[in-house]
């Protein structure tokens, strides 16, 4: 439908749906950058605020510390990653797809509940510890610090760079790889000459995804880290902290993460764009047998990791049946003391996590389609700017967006702290941007030529949007949505800036607890989050006819 005149209707839901946007995203963003520069004594400008990160080591350090644990963690996640995705393209692995289904659940569930389980298991009192300490002339001090920081975020992370090469890996053409074999190149050559560089920029992009997300946590370093400081948990310290509390300074650090998070954003693009191939997988890489040999190694590491990785989630479960003879200590004793506990001490919590959920997963299908319709099917300089604006919640860290809120709508007329509203609208900007990318792929596989038919047979513009498009993109949509639905459940680094006690989510209940040493209620609360996860993910699978999930 290109160069047809879009009709009034359109531009009015472009420019209310710019509105909302302008209001609630670009309006705190700009209050933030404001505050940053100003003197609360007189009202002057001033980079004094700036001044002071800069020009102190322990506020330079921090951010040196997140780079390093941030790097690392990548390097090992990309690692990991591209390996396991390789061996189950390329071999056969049983039950791969309760693999695939394992290693997304390890993905899906937030990091701070994995540093959490780990200190279950590798902490000063942890089971594992424990045990290691019994050896002759060993004193583990349990992993704290940068290891146990990198060691949650790695296993983490690694399903992310997984899921994107599984996809790109899937439109691979094996014709080459085909080819190179009958030419006398062996497996390293073949890997290391044709498949590593037609992955490469999946690599990269998916990598990039992983440091973003890594530099801009703080619940892992806050929980794990001890003197190991990062930046993001400066950043929240200094925002929610009793002792030190400076509203102008905590506006300059969260402009100084969103320049660093949108650098690496813009780099990631241009990275996408001086790399990127188009294949058709004319003939798709499909699984083959494997030498005993082989076989045993590459079943077992597979195992291995996915095991691990897992094992936060299989710690979480078995300890929320346990009864605490003390805080953080564990009785042998099975019991449902920590479920009753959690649906008596605050009976809002569950139906809260649900009910923010659904109320922002339907915001963000209404809006994502129609955004994303507007920016394929009737481009302007309005929808374009539109398109860009969405984006901007999906690079800036979710601590940010929090602060943002809390600094934009204290005050009436849009006095929304406190609420529940203010909860849902950061859960629904938060998440938006990968609905209108979905959505965006499956109204550009639509050929135009439909709707015009449409049109053509004398249906209006809308009428064929609503009769035409929107039944063929439903399918997607709602697996899209399913997907962003376990997204929005675990999402704590904005709720825990917004939520109060009559607002409070499952993921701030789990953190909110494993700050008091109650362990026992957490891991409950865990086990309800994972248990959502899975049927989420299992009910994903029966709408698509899926047996694996791939970006």
């Amino acid at each position: 439908m290109k160069g047809r005149k879009t009709s009034p209707l359109w531009t009015l839901i472009a420019l209310g749906i710019l509105a909302l946007f302008i209001l609630f995203v670009v309006y705190p963003l700009v209050l933030v950058l404001y505050k940053s520069v100003i003197n609360p004594a007189d009202h002057s400008f001033t980079m004094e605020n700036f001044t002071r990160f800069f020009s102190r080591k322990y506020y330079t350090n921090t951010l040196k510390n997140s780079f390093k644990v941030t790097v690392v963690a990548t390097l090992i996640s990309a690692t990991l990653g591209l390996t396991i995705a390789y061996i189950t393209k390329q071999y056969k692995i049983r039950f791969s797809s309760a693999l695939n289904i394992a290693i997304v659940l390890s993905y899906l569930s937030p990091p701070f509940i994995g540093a959490y389980a780990w200190i279950q298991l590798l902490g000063r009192k942890g089971i594992i510890t424990s045990v290691i300490n019994r050896l002759p002339g060993v004193n583990f001090e349990g992993i704290y610090g940068f290891a146990g920081i990198v060691l949650v975020f790695s296993l983490q992370s690694f399903p992310l760079v997984y899921m994107y090469v599984c996809g790109a890996l899937e439109n691979l053409d094996n014709s080459l790889n085909e080819a190179a074999e009958s030419l006398g190149a062996n497996n390293v050559q073949r890997v290391t000459g044709i498949i590593l560089p037609l992955v490469l920029p999946t690599v990269l992009a998916s990598s990039l995804l992983v440091f973003m997300r890594v530099f801009s946590d703080f619940g892992t370093p806050m929980l794990i880290g001890e003197g190991y400081r990062t930046f993001p948990v400066v950043l929240y310290n200094q925002f929610m902290g009793e002792v030190t509390n400076d509203s102008y300074f905590a506006a300059a650090l969260c402009v100084i993460i969103m320049f660093i998070t949108l650098f690496f954003f813009f780099l990631q693009r241009y990275i996408a764009a001086r790399n990127s191939y188009s294949m058709s997988a004319l003939k798709p890489m499909m699984p083959r047998e494997q030498r005993t040999l082989p076989k045993i190694l590459c079943h077992a590491f597979v195992y291995l990791v996915v095991l691990v990785a897992l094992l936060p989630q299989i710690t979480v479960i078995i300890t929320s049946f346990l009864k605490e003879s003390t805080p953080g200590i564990f009785t042998n004793e099975l019991s449902l003391i920590n479920y009753r506990t959690i649906f008596s001490k605050n009976p809002l919590v569950i139906p809260n996590t649900y009910l923010f959920g659904l109320c922002a997963i339907a915001l963000v299908v209404v809006f994502g389609v129609l955004i994303a319709y507007l920016a394929v099917r009737r481009r302007s300089v309005i929808t374009s700017t539109l398109d860009t604006l969405t984006m901007l919640p999906y690079i800036i860290p979710g601590s940010v967006l929090g602060i943002c809120f809390l600094y934009a709508f204290a005050k009436k007329p849009l006095a929304l702290t406190g609420t529940a509203w203010i909860i849902i609208i950061a859960l629904t900007v938060r998440r938006m941007p990968y609905t209108i990318r979905s959505s965006t792929a499956i109204i550009s596989q639509i050929s135009p030529s439909i709707e015009e038919a449409a049109v053509s047979l004398g249906a209006s513009e809308f009428r064929s949007f609503e009769e035409v498009m929107l039944p063929m993109m439903l399918p997607g949509v709602i697996s899209g949505a399913i997907m962003s639905w376990v997204t929005v459940i675990s999402e704590l680094s904005s709720s825990i800036m917004l939520y109060r006690a009559s607002t409070q989510t499952l993921t701030v209940s789990v953190y909110t607890e494993v700050i008091r040493d109650c362990f026992g209620n957490a891991a409950a609360y865990s086990t309800v989050l994972t248990v959502t996860s899975i049927i989420s993910m299992l009910l994903f699978f029966k709408l698509t006819g899926k047996r694996n999930i791939s970006v």
